[in-house]
């Protein structure tokens, strides 16, 4: 399929290139789309970058649609880490006559990238775009997990309009439904209305308040490396260091805490793609926010570059396997790679349910989870797959 009439070509003027042999900026290694008669060939790159112009859906933050070219000018600025990557950038998506033809270019474009074992990283634009990318996975019938890095759930009502603080509920009322599981990391308390709190539950959704994942930012890898795709909204970092928002908070992650968990999901084998919304130039100090954003990008190719290919699917003799017996309760099996030292467990699932749902009941995990289990007591992320499971 041509997916390239949906683009339009990156017209940001890159600075010169540095001589020699420390000419090794991503803006030289990464081939971009800028000339309108030569779309880059995809055939065997890894990763694709491409940008979202829109912010019609935007609640309280327009101009977030101009976030695009902004980061690519400081993304393009950074060196390559050391590997040697295969990226395109194909530029950005035109935006429709009605913001719906945007989420069809949208969700039409990531299914076919998905389809090709090409991961997007995509810029926006505002969050509601996460429906669209949800949309393209729908196209492939693929079940998944999605994990949202923000500050609150963006639910809304089920009868409001679909925007950037209730694309949530559209998804999860979607039908056909391809949501196994959701997690929220980094939720603040005093931005999410509790009875909301209780619907996640209900639901057996994930959710981790902001002060308890930084309190140990190192528990965050499992839960993202659960996910088969990422919406990292900005505001869920502090305004200091992320200014750029209509919606920034006193409180959130530190600039090196997001970084972090970007890398966490680029070395994730299970994720196969990831979006940064919500990024307003018109409000960024010095550009801060596209700055640091740039930055995160690093950091989640520079993970995606490290992959261990370890995810236990088929190949268990690959792995330590541990049994553990709890009272009055069936036995418990853990799972660890010998190449990574990475830890899942394994969730009861009944036969006729098995292929369907092959890639869910092998949960990523810690080692606190395994000895949460040798003391007799059965792990919060094993009893929320079983729920949904059984």
């Amino acid at each position: 399929m041509d997916i390239s009439f949906y683009f339009d070509p990156v017209t940001i003027h890159l600075e010169s290139a540095d001589s020699g042999q420390y000419r090794q900026k991503l803006g030289e290694l990464i081939k971009i789309f800028s000339d309108k008669n030569n779309f880059p060939d995809t055939s065997n790159c890894d990763i694709a970058i491409l940008g979202i112009n829109e912010d019609r859906n935007a609640i309280t933050n327009m101009g977030c649609a101009s976030a695009p070219d902004h980061v690519r000018k400081y993304l393009y600025q950074l060196h390559s880490g050391n590997f040697n990557m295969n990226i395109v950038d194909l530029g950005n998506i035109k935006p429709g006559f009605t913001i719906e033809d945007t989420y069809f270019a949208v969700s039409t474009v990531l299914s076919e990238l998905l389809k090709n074992n090409i991961v997007p990283v995509i810029i926006g634009g505002s969050q509601d775009l996460t429906y669209a990318n949800y949309l393209a996975y729908e196209n492939l019938g693929q079940i998944i997990n999605i994990v949202q890095i923000d500050n609150s759930f963006d639910l809304g009502n089920t009868d409001d309009s679909l925007d950037s603080k209730t694309y949530l509920s559209k998804i999860i009322t979607h039908q056909p439904n391809f949501l196994f599981n959701y997690t929220n990391i980094g939720y603040q308390t005093y931005f999410v209305d509790q009875k909301a709190i209780e619907l996640m539950k209900n639901l057996y959704f994930d959710t981790y308040r902001l002060g308890v994942v930084r309190s140990n930012l190192q528990e965050v890898e499992p839960i993202v490396r659960n996910a088969d795709m990422i919406s990292f909204d900005i505001s869920a970092i502090r305004q200091s260091d992320a200014p750029g928002n209509e919606n920034a908070s006193p409180n959130g992650f530190y600039g090196e805490e997001a970084c972090q968990i970007t890398r966490y999901a680029g070395i994730s084998d299970k994720l196969t793609s990831i979006g940064f919304y919500e990024i307003n130039p018109t409000m960024d100090n010095n550009y801060q926010t596209v700055h640091l954003t740039a930055q995160m990008i690093w950091y989640f190719i520079d993970g995606f570059y490290n992959r261990k290919k370890d995810f236990p699917y088929k190949q268990k003799e690959e792995y330590i396997k541990y049994v553990v017996s709890i009272k009055d309760h069936p036995d418990i099996l853990f799972y660890k790679s010998k190449k990574s030292d990475r830890w899942w467990m394994e969730v009861p699932c009944p036969l006729n349910l098995q292929t369907k749902f092959e890639r869910h009941y092998l949960v990523p995990c810690s080692y606190n989870d395994y000895i949460t289990s040798c003391k007799n007591d059965i792990p919060d992320r094993w009893w929320q797959a079983y729920q949904k499971l059984m």
